[in-house]
């Protein structure tokens, strides 16, 4: 008898955004002349860079000749990339990461529910709430939580609880923890880390021997300039932290898929026998083993970002949805809802009106103004009462849609 993995049972019984879709379609099905604006799922509308396409193309056209024809490619990404992404994004801002501890993947949703696997099922894991889905339900599926509890926590979880009292910034906790996720700017939240909290978080993971995971997807929207774009900007960073970034909302990357994740060359963790292990050497084990790396063509691509050309036009792009997230936040603020985020983020994070939950508020926004976004609660249980709205629609669909919001 084939048995199932039966961890899979305690997730709840459907991700997130597929619950989100279903009801979308039944009311579009119910309603079929309704024009519906999706504010929900952060896939952005806006074409890739001229530069990325141009690129793609003549990587493409390689392939149809003998002589430039590339077939398998090196797992943990081509030299010309992992080149790219160190001197640009790291080097010239004065950071010590170097091409041989980024890997190249097809986004850091990927990476950042993988990564995992390389670290003991006995692990304790902090988990900020709320905050993105797949850090949580990718440790549940390998087995290293107990069961949903009525309050919606996970047993064997460490909840960081962010909410409006806390600015959405995670606390230390007073407790032994073995992995971290920290996300910043926060999806959903829309809000950041202080070079001040990460620093705590540096200091309490060296002296508990812990690895902090960071997501950074969203570090291209930042404009504060005292906002870490980095956690290696931090002193003590590359001893304990794992840093992912994409290019999936950077430059468009979406459906094209495209990210990486560092690992420094001098982070370990403790083997069985107490011996220190690179963990940058299990992820290459890992990766060797399940991945056959990221398309030629799509490396090519996001290398063509790093030029002078390419950075004019991706800042136009970030540009372009960080005024959206502009008159998101004025808009719901004039509307007379409280707003957060939007700033350092393509997310903006509302409290729902009259103490409505959050699914009831995403129904009376989808039935009374056709308008799709997240309720909080999917984040986790502390984003109960909360909304968020992303700002990659279309400008005059965004415009549309805070005017429908105001009606109400």
């Amino acid at each position: 008898m084939a048995h199932i993995n039966d961890n899979y049972r305690k997730l709840p019984g459907s991700y997130l955004f597929s619950e989100i879709a279903r009801r979308v379609s039944t009311f579009q099905a119910a309603h079929p002349d309704a024009n519906i604006i999706r504010l929900g799922i952060g896939d952005v509308t806006q074409p890739l860079p001229q530069v990325s396409v141009d690129a793609i193309k003549r990587a493409a056209d390689e392939l149809s000749h003998a002589e430039t024809f590339r077939g398998y490619g090196p797992e943990q990404g081509y030299d010309f990339l992992r080149e790219a992404i160190a001197a640009h994004n790291y080097k010239r801002r004065g950071l010590d990461v170097n091409a041989d501890e980024i890997f190249i993947s097809d986004g850091s949703k990927c990476d950042c529910g993988n990564i995992q696997e390389i670290f003991s099922l006995d692990s304790k894991i902090a988990i900020a709430d709320p905050v993105y889905p797949v850090y949580l339900d990718t440790n549940v599926m390998a087995g290293r939580t107990g069961s949903l509890m009525s309050d919606g926590h996970f047993e064997g979880v460490i909840y960081l609880p962010c909410t409006a009292d806390n600015n959405f910034s995670p606390s230390i906790p007073n407790e032994h923890v073995d992995l971290i996720y920290l996300c910043s700017p926060n999806n959903p939240t829309g809000t950041t880390l202080s070079k001040d909290a990460l620093k705590d978080w540096i200091n309490y993971a060296r002296a508990n021997d812990a690895i902090i995971l960071y997501d950074s997807a969203y570090a291209a929207y930042i404009t504060e300039p005292d906002v870490p774009q980095s956690i290696y900007e931090i002193e003590g960073a590359r001893d304990c932290a794992i840093e992912f970034r994409s290019f999936s909302k950077t430059a468009g990357f979406t459906g094209t898929r495209c990210g990486y994740v560092v690992i420094p060359n001098q982070l370990t963790g403790a083997a069985a026998d107490g011996s220190r292990v690179p963990l940058k050497n299990l992820w290459l084990r890992r990766q060797t083993t399940k991945f056959n790396g990221t398309a030629y063509i799509v490396q090519r691509g996001a290398e063509a970002i790093y030029t002078d050309e390419g950075q004019a036009q991706v800042k136009a792009l970030v540009g372009y949805y960080m005024e959206n997230a502009r008159i998101i936040r004025d808009g719901l603020t004039t509307a007379g809802l409280t707003a957060y985020g939007g700033v350092n983020a393509p997310y903006i994070w509302l409290k729902t009106p009259d103490g409505m939950s959050s699914w009831d508020f995403f129904d009376r926004l989808l039935s009374e103004a056709n308008v799709v976004g997240t309720p909080g609660a999917g984040f986790g249980p502390c984003g109960e009462g909360y909304f968020r709205l992303t700002s990659f629609g279309a400008r005059d669909k965004t415009i549309e849609a805070m005017a429908r919001i105001a009606a109400m």
